[in-house]
C-alpha cells in the first residue's frame, strides 16, 4: 500500500528577503555603498521547505502570512510554484509578513529584519499534527508541545537549533532531543551545547543522545555518526565561490533528509547534503538557491574532476531519470502581481 502521509512536516517564521551581495566591503556608518548583486524570495522555514520539495518530497508546512504584497508574494512562489502544501498555514489581517535585508560578505552576512511577533504560535497552527514521515524542526528553548505529538504519530524528527543571543547555551534544550531521531547542529552550536572543545568530541557527546548526530563544519565539510546502523562518516566541503551563505545550512538539513528517506549510507547522505548546500551558495538567497534534482543533476553532468568523479559515482545511480525542469533562482525584483 502506498504511503500518502507527507514526507516532510514543517513549521516555522517565514520572512521576505532582500539579499545585497557584491559589497566589496562591509558598510560603515555614513557610508554608502553600492552592490553588485541583489534577489529577493521566501526565507526562513521557506529555505527548508523549498529545499525538500526541489527534491520531490511532498511537503506540508505550517506558517503565517501577513495580509500585504510580502506575503502573497511569498504564499504565490511556495505554493504555486514550488507545490508546498499550505493547508496548515494562515493569514493573518494587520500582520505584516517579517521582511529583512541580508548584507551578504565572504562566507558570513549580517541581518536586519521588520518585524512583529506572529499572531499565531507554532502550537495553534499544527494543532494535532498530521501524521507524516519526518519533520524537520527548529528546536528552542521553550519546547513546543506539538512535537512530542508529532514523535508519537511515529513521525521521525530531525532538529537543529539556532545561535543563543544570550550565550547561556543551556543545557536543558538537549533533554529535548529524546523525541529526536536526528540532531544537525553546526560546530560552533554542537561545541557550545555539550560544553566542549572540538567538532569531534562534540559529535561524541551527542551520539549519546540522539540516535542520529551530525555536526556542520562550514567550509570544512561534516562529520556525522548513525547508531542505528553503526556509521561513522567524515566529509570534505567543496571549493565553491561563496555568493550567499543565507540558508545553506536548511538545504543542507532538507537534503539530508530526502537522502535518508531513501535509505543510503551514511557517507551519501552526508555526501549528498553538503553538495546540495555548497550549490546553493553560488546564488541569492535562501529558498530560491536550493538546487534540487535538476542543479544536482547539471553540476553531476558538468563535472570533470576524477576525485570528484569517484567520490561522487553514487549519484549515477541516485538521480531520477525526471530531475524536473530548471528551478527558479531568486529575481532581482519580484514580478508584479495581477490586478
Amino acid at each position: 500500500m502506498d504511503d500518502d502521509r507527507p514526507d516532510v512536516l514543517l513549521t516555522g517564521l517565514l520572512f521576505y528577503d532582500l539579499v545585497l551581495t557584491g559589497l566589496g566591503k562591509p558598510p560603515t556608518p555614513g557610508e554608502e555603498i553600492w552592490t553588485a548583486g541583489m534577489g529577493c524570495g521566501p526565507g526562513g522555514i521557506a529555505n527548508l521547505a523549498v529545499a525538500a520539495s526541489r527534491f520531490g518530497l511532498r511537503t506540508c508546512l505550517a506558517t503565517v502570512f501577513g495580509d500585504d504584497f510580502y506575503g502573497a508574494y511569498c504564499r504565490e512562489v511556495i505554493a504555486g510554484q514550488e507545490g508546498v502544501d499550505l493547508s496548515l498555514s494562515r493569514v493573518a489581517r494587520n500582520w505584516p509578513t517579517p521582511v529583512t535585508v541580508a548584507l551578504a560578505h565572504g562566507h558570513d552576512r549580517a541581518l536586519v529584519t521588520h518585524g512583529q511577533e506572529p499572531p499565531y504560535s507554532q502550537d495553534v497552527l499544527m494543532g494535532d499534527p498530521p501524521e507524516a514521515r519526518t519533520a524537520l524542526v527548529h528546536i528552542e528553548t521553550e519546547p513546543q508541545a506539538w512535537l512530542a505529538k508529532a514523535a508519537a504519530n511515529g513521525t521521525r524528527i530531525y532538529a537543529d537549533v539556532g545561535w543563543d543571543p544570550t550565550q547561556q547555551w543551556s543545557a536543558e534544550l538537549l533533554e529535548q532531543l529524546a523525541l529526536c531521531h536526528a540532531f544537525l547542529p553546526n560546530e560552533t552550536e554542537a561545541m557550545a551545547y555539550t560544553r566542549t572543545d572540538s567538532a569531534v568530541a562534540a559529535l561524541g557527546t551527542l551520539t549519546e543522545l540522539v540516535p542520529v548526530a551530525v555536526v556542520t563544519r562550514g567550509g570544512d565539510g561534516a562529520l556525522a555518526v548513525d547508531q542505528t546502523t553503526g556509521e561513522y562518516a567524515d566529509v570534505p566541503a567543496l571549493d565553491i565561490d561563496v555568493v550567499d551563505a543565507t540558508g545553506a545550512g536548511d538545504v543542507f538539513g532538507a537534503s539530508f533528509v530526502a537522502a535518508s528517506l531513501g535509505g543510503w549510507p551514511l557517507e551519501e547522505r552526508l555526501r549528498f547534503a553538503v553538495l546540495a548546500a555548497g550549490l546553493s551558495v553560488r546564488h541569492h538567497g535562501g529558498a530560491l538557491a536550493a538546487p534540487g534534482w535538476y542543479g544536482v543533476d547539471r553540476w553531476w553532468r558538468s563535472l570533470r574532476d576524477p576525485e570528484l568523479r569517484r567520490a561522487y559515482g553514487f549519484l549515477a545511480d541516485r538521480i531520477p531519470a525526471d530531475v524536473g525542469p530548471p528551478v527558479r533562482h531568486a529575481p532581482v525584483t519580484p514580478p508584479a502581481q495581477p490586478a
